[in-house]
């Protein structure tokens, strides 16, 4: 047999076998090679139960509650967040609220609901079954029946027995958009006759993250939203592997020396493995031009991650580690509608983007977007939006102050400190730190979709 490498490569023989005295050093590496794997596996369900936790032990929002994002300081804890657009949501728990009515108020809305797996499973407002003419919702958990009482409403299936709902206002005036906000209602079924309030509730600027937590409380979080959720078919294996590591539904979490070394190493390991499928996708065709540096950020199919043949596990661990919530608009097909998310974390020559350091990038004339398009700085550590002394983390066309060449194209500036004569068009990088940046079309045009329209690279400055 040849050497192995690793703990295994200490694994002394016994003929064929391994030497019993060493049996330990095998079942470290099996221990330790189980716990990878599930780190990837589990990050969407782990980002969503981290953001729930936030909302609840931070802002205090309750099950009746909606979370207003509005300033840039409110999402300065949302993964890979867009830097202009208010983010309107909450988390709730079926086991908890049991069936669930949520009244939209009729006017342009856009939102939906997702499991915490963060597979969309409900759309609404404009999109959705009311059309943005509103009505009433009612969200049943899984193996629930729709009650004989519920009549004029329109019925959603949860898929998990904790979701996300979340909604955008489309109506350009702030004080409509605000006044729809506060017509949102939210309550359990059981108390429709007398609903409690519900409340909108600002983040007030208060610092907070949103993305997974690190070392042993990744596999804390884990384990407590295990006891509150229900297990897919399709997981069992590896809910085979969290029992091995001690997270089982209906036990505590105790895990010994041993076992907690294993979960920090292999959550510091996981998450060097989710960079590198991140960061560096090597999914066929996620490079977008075969010249350029940027990347399709999304590599899933649809909602549902699931392929022909195979779930979409590192397309999935791609995504939700530098991103939250998925819905088949961010993956537009359709001309004029949806949008389009382009990923870039390394420069023109190939090295990753670094905050020292100043760089160009050039948006050619006429991007090919219907309503508006836009470039994002991301701090790569956090994936949240840089958080410079400017305290603004994108440029886009719906910045009046841009400054546009004579031929229609415009040159973005990346960097510390800000280029003479072209601070409107800079965003402010900060040393010490890596980024990476996104690039979004809302309602892409033809010229995107057969490539005729080209980015150019982010270039260093000489």
């Amino acid at each position: 047999m040849s050497a192995l490498p690793g703990r295994l490569g200490q694994v002394r023989r016994d003929g064929e076998l391994p030497h019993r005295d060493d049996l330990p050093l095998v079942f470290e590496e099996l221990d330790y090679q189980m716990a990878c794997q599930v780190y990837l596996w589990a990050l969407p369900l782990v980002s969503y139960a981290q953001w729930q936790k936030v909302h609840r032990e931070v802002f205090g929002a309750t099950e009746s509650d909606i979370v207003h994002y509005v300033t840039y300081r409110d999402r300065l804890g949302l993964i890979t967040a867009n830097a202009t657009t208010p983010y309107i949501l909450n988390f709730f728990d079926l086991g908890e609220t049991g069936p669930l009515v949520i009244e939209l108020p009729p006017g342009p809305t856009a939102g939906g609901l997702s499991d915490f797996w963060q597979r969309e499973i409900g759309v609404m407002g404009e999109m959705g079954p009311d059309g943005g003419m509103g009505g009433k919702h009612l969200v049943i958990p899984p193996g629930g029946t729709v009650p004989d009482s519920a009549d004029g409403v329109y019925v959603q299936h949860a898929s998990g027995m904790n979701i996300m709902f979340g909604f955008r206002t489309l109506d350009p005036d702030p004080a409509r958009a605000q006044h729809l906000v506060e017509q949102v209602r939210i309550y359990p079924f059981a108390d429709r006759a007398a609903p409690p309030a519900t409340r909108v509730v600002s983040p007030e600027g208060r610092p907070w993250s949103g993305d997974q937590p690190r070392g042993l409380d990744y596999w804390v979080r884990l384990h407590d939203i295990y006891q509150r959720e229900v297990v897919d078919e399709r997981d069992r294996f590896y809910m085979a592997m969290l029992a091995a590591l001690g997270i089982e539904k209906g036990k505590p979490f105790e895990p010994d020396s041993r076992v907690t070394s294993i979960l920090e190493t292999a959550a510091a390991a996981g998450e060097l493995m989710a960079q590198a499928n991140t960061f560096a996708k090597r999914f066929p065709g996620s490079t977008y031009w075969p010249d350029r540096h940027w990347d399709l950020v999304l590599a899933l199919d649809q909602s549902s991650q699931r392929a022909r043949f195979h779930d979409q596990l590192l397309e999935r661990a791609a995504w939700f580690y530098e991103a939250v919530s998925f819905s088949a608009a961010m993956k537009s097909t359709t001309p004029g509608l949806g949008q389009a998310y382009l990923s870039c974390y390394t420069d023109s020559d190939d090295q990753w983007l670094d905050g020292g350091q100043d760089y160009t990038l050039r948006v050619p004339a006429d991007p090919p977007a219907k309503l508006f398009w836009s470039a994002t700085v991301y701090d790569a550590d956090t994936r949240c939006l840089v958080d410079n002394e400017q305290q603004r983390g994108d440029r886009g066309s719906r910045d009046a102050d841009l400054d546009y060449n004579d031929d229609g194209s415009v040159d973005l500036c990346f960097g510390p400190h800000a280029p003479a004569g072209r601070e409107s068009n800079w965003i402010q990088t900060v040393p010490g730190q890596h980024w990476f940046s996104y690039f979004r079309l809302y309602g892409p045009l033809e010229s995107y979709f057969d490539r005729s329209w080209k980015l150019g690279d982010i270039v260093r400055s000489s």
